[in-house]
Parts: C-alpha cells; structure tokens; sequence
C-alpha cells in the first residue's frame, strides 16, 4: 500500500520553505515517526516524519522550494528495502549496465575500473563535475558508488580534477609563492541565516542604538555556586548556572526601569507588566532566541532547565515559532566563546539586550587593599528613542548591584 509524504503545515505567518536535506534515499527501509527530511524556513528548521513503517519508495522532490500539502515522497507501506544494486541501477536498462561495463574494462585492461561501479546516474553526475571516481568512497554493495556519496563528496568540498597530471619531476626552488588551492567557494545563505542577517540590517535601521557599560564583580555568585551546585544539581536535577543569576537580576533591574522592558509601535511606547526573557543560543544553523516566560515567577531551577530544554531543542534543530516570539528583553553570552567585550545588537522589536561577557581574575581595590576578583564586563544596547542615557546607566547598577549581593536577589530588592 503506498503511503503520500507531504509537507505538513508550515506555522502561521510563514507561506514557504525550502527543502535543504534528504535523510533517505529511494529503496531505504524506514520506520514510522522516523525524520525523512529537513525543512527550512526563515525562523525554524522542521522535520518531515515518514508516516508508517515500510519503505521510501520515491521522492518527488529532491530539494527547492514547497509549500505546505505538496507531495514530496511515496512510502511502501510494510515493503522490503531494495538491494543496493537495484537502487544504483534503476535508471538504466540492462543492456545499458553491460555495454558500459564492457567499455569500461577494454579501456581500464586487465585492472578493474573504479568505474565498474557506477550506475549510469552516477556515472552521469561523476561526469558533470569532472570527478575521478577512485577518490570517492562508495557504500552500496561491495563498495558500489551511490548518488548520495557522490553528492556528500561535492558537499564535502571535492574538487574537479585535473584533465592530466603533471609528469613527476624533481622539487623546483623555493619561489616563496605558497603552495595550495587558491579556488572561491560560493554558498547560498541557509533561509535562516538570510533572515537572521535582514533582521540585524532591520535592527540597526530602525533603532538609534546605543551601548553602556559597567563591570561586575561575580565573586560571591561564583563562591555561592561552588557552594550548593551539587546539592543544588541532586535536588532539582539540573545544573546551576550563572544565566539563572542573570535573569533573576534582570528582572529585577526591568522592575525598577520598566522603559527598558518596553517596545516601539509606530508612535507609541508600549510597556510590557510581564517578564519573557529570550536567550540567545549558538546553533548549527545560526543565532537563535527562545524565550523563558514569566521569569518573574520562576525560581532558579525552573529557569535552568528552561534553557537547558531549550539549548537541547536549538542543537537538534527542533525550536518551534512559538519558542521564540514574544520576549521582552533578551540576554546574550559571547563570553563562552571567549569574549571580553561586545555591543549587542537588539532583537527587534525589543528595545534592549544585556551582553554577558567572559569571566576574569583582575586585581580590584577592596576595603583599601588590592585583591583577585572574578569580574566581567557586562553591556546594555538600547534604543535611545525611548530609553534615556540616565536609565540605562540605572539599569546596569541595578543589574551590577544584585549580582554583587546575591542575597538582593532572594529577597527580592
């Protein structure tokens, strides 16, 4: 019984995507649920789960742009996988298999061509870009080559080769001109990354952007964490961070200085009485930035493993719209890649971001005497459209108080 695939509802406000990855290929056994392809839009990655057990019969669609209802595979329902012979060679006809093995042989004499194991669609492909089939790994039977290797080569960074080699020679001088490929590569931008870019283009047009900074001493938050993390961790199951200590004094510094935490539409300012902090997350696919609701009401475990759910989620690519709309204020980490210092860019249509930054033992003047502190640079970008110089000074202080006084941040002052 075959079994449609198709594209399953793309979400709201979002009219295409584009199909960038194949995880199957025509012949595969597949089970139910299992991923069968990637789907790309400007905001999310989706997954195409196969819908019964069986196998991919045909794919409609190798890659491009669908919409959502367009048929893109026909799946076997119960059927048995093909043989990696007859998957290579369903485009050809047997006569076509024969003669091309014979020719093969005459040119390649009595030593066995790498092209004896090419079907005549991958032999085709091979041809196209100039490709030396010995180079390439195959993984059908016996070590036949398929398309999917052929294509993961390409992907890889194969190069063509040359039309002849060089006859070998000895070594000539040294010219200082260093050896190497010196070819370009040209890449389309994943749909993701497009958006992401028109969006930080978007942001620094539309907001007069501006960027404070202060330090924070994080001694007594860092001496608190090595304190309770492991009872901390038994109890709730999840790790304690520093995030945790960054939302909980954001939200308190947003209380103090609501303007932070409000918006521009058109020539209004609206101020937003909830707390929905986005994070901003390092993926493969790009900047990511889901949204831990209600931060006020949470305690620090609850925002621990908010992020960490999310953090998984962003890896596997399976962030949804809704993890990542509606934030009021979004905090952001360069220092676990090792940055000093920085100047955010907003999320619009937020109107601030936090910049955390790496962790540093400086000498500090404390109580008149000179001591190691663990400090860190933190910067407040702004939209100096609605938040004045004098507020976002604030709300760093207020930031830099809390987290210098951790207790601040239990009681809530």
């Amino acid at each position: 019984m075959s079994t449609e695939v198709k594209v399953p509802q793309l979400p709201e406000s979002v009219s295409d995507a584009t199909l960038v990855a194949w995880h199957k290929k025509a012949g595969d056994a597949i089970k139910r649920d299992e991923n069968l392809a990637d789907l790309e839009t400007d905001k999310v990655v989706l997954e195409v789960p196969s819908p019964v057990d069986g196998v991919l019969k045909e794919i409609k669609i190798e890659d491009g742009t669908v919409t959502s209802g367009d048929l893109i595979a026909i799946v076997e329902e119960g059927a048995a996988p093909a043989s990696d012979d007859q998957e290579d060679d369903k485009s050809g006809s047997d006569s076509e298999k024969a003669s091309s093995g014979k020719a093969e042989k005459a040119e390649a004499g009595d030593d066995k061509s790498a092209a004896d194991r090419l079907s005549p669609s991958v032999r085709r492909l091979v041809e196209e870009h100039d490709l030396d089939p010995a180079d390439i790994e195959g993984s059908g039977k016996s070590g036949r080559l398929t398309k999917a290797d052929v294509m993961a080569y390409i992907d890889a960074g194969g190069k063509k080769q040359q039309a002849s080699k060089p006859a070998e020679s000895k070594p000539a001088a040294s010219t200082g001109v260093v050896s190497g490929s010196r070819e370009d590569r040209r890449v389309p931008m994943s749909r993701m990354r497009a958006r992401i870019a028109e969006r930080m283009v978007e942001s620094q047009s539309n907001a007069a952007m501006l960027t404070s900074f202060n330090e924070v001493d994080l001694t007594e938050v860092m001496a608190l964490r090595k304190r309770y993390k492991e009872t901390f961790e038994k109890e709730h199951g999840v790790r304690l961070g520093f995030m945790s200590f960054f939302v909980k004094a954001a939200v308190e510094a947003l209380k103090k200085h609501p303007i932070v935490n409000a918006s521009v539409e058109g020539t209004d300012v609206v101020y937003h009485d909830y707390w929905d902090i986005g994070i901003a997350v390092s993926s493969d696919k790009g900047l990511v930035v889901p949204v831990v609701r209600d931060c006020d009401q949470k305690g620090f475990a609850d925002i621990e493993g908010d992020i960490t759910a999310y953090a998984q989620k962003a890896r596997k690519g399976g962030l949804g719209i809704d993890d990542m709309t509606g934030g009021t204020f979004t905090i952001t980490n360069g220092g676990v890649f090792g940055s000093l210092i920085s100047t955010p860019i907003i999320n619009p249509p937020q109107s601030a971001i936090l910049g955390m930054h790496k962790i540093q033992d400086r000498p500090m003047v404390v109580d008149g005497e000179i001591k190691a502190r663990s400090m860190m640079y933190i910067a407040l970008t702004y939209d100096h459209r609605i938040i004045d110089g004098k507020d976002a000074v604030q709300f760093l202080v207020a930031i830099k108080d809390a987290l210098e006084d951790p207790a601040r941040l239990m009681l809530q002052i």
